[in-house]
């Protein structure tokens, strides 16, 4: 049984927090947290602390807290020599501070705490120190989830950029198409089958091979149809420079 804490409260731990409550290999022990409304239902209120320093010794601390607070907490954690884990795709490994074995427990996905996540499916990207830690470390892992994979520090900031393309930068296109259709009064929907059908061609073809659409096909005219009809700069912009990095695949 591998005792396990959880500093955090917010998206990522609130589902850390379910998966690992479900998993029999783990026990979790604490869970710190000044926002207590979260996860309150979630876990026996004994269990739920709002004070690092009454941090109880575990095998495993996962810091779950926002990128910039995560060298100042490892650092503030009182216990030594234990395994302490950050949960972010850019803070590099060796921010966190020394006096524990530092290590990495990367899910990639993105989260919302009113949005339930098969946690079995989440890829967890895992760093260690230590060969043993990571024994560890996967043990966990594979305990919520049936994909891990061993992602050193310059790997996972090249993936968290590439998450960031293809999750935040898509999802700010869905809102350019939704204020689009909005304004013209037309119902969002319309465009979800489209939407489902793109995301399920990638899963067997490469992105290059499912690209479809005027820039794809050189339809200038089209494209000059399209940009007489944004009147926003911005979205002129953005379908422009979109346009131009479809078309440089070529």
């Amino acid at each position: 049984m591998i005792t396990v804490s959880i500093i955090g409260s917010g998206n990522v731990a609130f589902h850390l927090i379910s998966a690992l409550k479900k998993a029999p290999e783990i026990k979790l022990m604490q869970v710190c947290a000044r926002d207590k409304k979260n996860i309150q239902h979630l876990v026996d209120s004994t269990q739920i602390i709002s004070n690092i320093e009454d941090l109880e010794t575990v095998d495993v601390c996962i810091i779950a807290v926002s990128d910039a607070a995560i060298s100042k907490v490892s650092e503030s954690i009182k216990f030594e020599n234990k395994i302490v884990a950050h949960t972010s795709g850019s803070i590099a490994m060796k921010d966190l501070y020394a006096k524990n074995r530092r290590a990495v427990f990367y899910p990639l996905q993105t989260f919302s705490i009113h949005k339930e996540v098969d946690f079995s499916k989440i890829p967890i990207c895992i760093e260690c120190e230590d060969s043993d830690d990571y024994e560890i470390i996967e043990k966990i892992a594979l305990s919520i989830s049936k994909v891990t994979y061993s992602i050193d520090t310059k790997q996972r900031k090249a993936l968290h950029v590439s998450a960031v393309f293809v999750n935040n930068f898509v999802n700010e296109l869905y809102e350019v198409g939704y204020e689009i259709c909005r304004e013209n009064k037309i119902s969002f929907d319309i465009l979800k089958p489209l939407i489902k059908e793109t995301a399920e061609k990638i899963q067997t073809l490469t992105p290059t091979e499912a690209q479809t659409g005027p820039a794809k096909r050189k339809d200038q005219q089209t494209i000059s149809t399209h940009l007489d009809f944004l009147k926003d700069q911005k979205k002129k912009d953005i379908y422009t420079l979109m346009t131009q990095s479809i078309q440089s695949h070529e």
